[in-house]
């Protein structure tokens, strides 16, 4: 076993979590300035991922700014501290270049429904149960919305304009 092969064997023991193209990570990041060591985090959607065995990646996609940056990270290298999965997208491909040609509400990714901390009730909200969350309605928690033409059914129309 040459250096190179044991240097890749002794990082690619490291566990990172199971995420692919679409995903929104956090990555941790190990930076160096002078003889301090801190952490930051690189937070975007994952664009592609390089499968090479020892010497895989993945490009992170963030807005920073209005300005759209791309950074390339080895899975196993040690400046990667970990990496989080935020969101878990749904798409079709599994390079995601077009998304460097989008902005705005269309760059944004559908997540996939059905995760544990997607959208689902909190263990405390799910003991409390259902007739104690929701049981008021608009109209009953607003005085204001009592006795509002909407509320009764009824539409007002704009008075007519005449030419004068």
């Amino acid at each position: 076993m040459n250096a190179l092969q044991y240097i890749q064997h002794k990082y690619a023991a490291k566990k990172t979590p199971a995420f692919k193209a679409g995903d929104q990570v956090k990555v941790h990041v190990k930076i160096k300035e002078g003889e301090k060591e801190r952490i930051q985090i690189f937070e975007g959607v994952v664009i592609k991922i390089h499968r090479a065995g020892p010497s895989s990646s993945f490009t992170v996609r963030k807005m920073s700014y209005g300005v759209g940056v791309e950074r390339i990270f080895p899975y196993y290298a040690p400046v990667v501290d970990r990496i989080e999965v935020v969101n878990s997208g749904q798409v079709r491909r599994a390079k995601l270049y077009y998304l460097r040609k989008l902005f705005g509400k269309k760059a944004r990714i559908i997540s996939e429904e059905g995760e544990a901390d997607l959208g689902e009730a909190s263990p405390v909200e799910a003991s409390l149960g259902e007739a104690s969350l929701g049981e008021t309605s608009l109209a009953e928690a607003s005085p204001k919305a009592k006795g509002t033409a909407v509320e009764a059914g009824k539409t007002e129309s704009a008075p007519a304009r005449t030419q004068g």
